[in-house]
C-alpha cells in the first residue's frame, strides 16, 4: 500500500515548485518536455510493430543520457530542490 501512497505522491505532489526560475532551469524544463515528448513517439512507434523493443530501448536510453548531460553541463546537478 506505500508504494501505491508513493507513486501517487510522485505523480500528482500536493505542494508548489518553490525553485527560483532561472535560464539554466528553463533550458533544463524545454529539454525535459522534448525528452517526454520523443519517449513518446519511440513508445507509438514500439507498440504499432515499427521499431523493435531492443531498438526503442536503445533510442531512450541514449535520449536519457543526453538529457542527464544537459542536466549535469548546466549545472543543476550542484543546486538543491525542496
Amino acid at each position: 500500500m506505500e508504494e501505491q501512497s508513493d507513486i501517487h505522491s510522485f505523480l500528482y505532489p500536493n505542494r508548489l515548485c518553490t525553485n527560483e526560475l532561472t535560464s539554466e532551469l528553463l533550458i533544463f524544463k524545454g529539454n525535459l518536455q522534448e525528452f517526454a515528448m520523443r519517449v513518446n513517439y519511440i513508445c507509438n512507434l514500439e507498440t504499432i510493430g515499427k521499431l523493435s523493443t531492443e531498438d526503442s530501448y536503445e533510442q531512450i536510453n541514449l535520449l536519457w543520457e543526453q538529457l542527464e548531460r544537459s542536466y549535469l553541463a548546466l549545472g543543476l546537478n550542484s543546486s538543491t530542490e525542496d
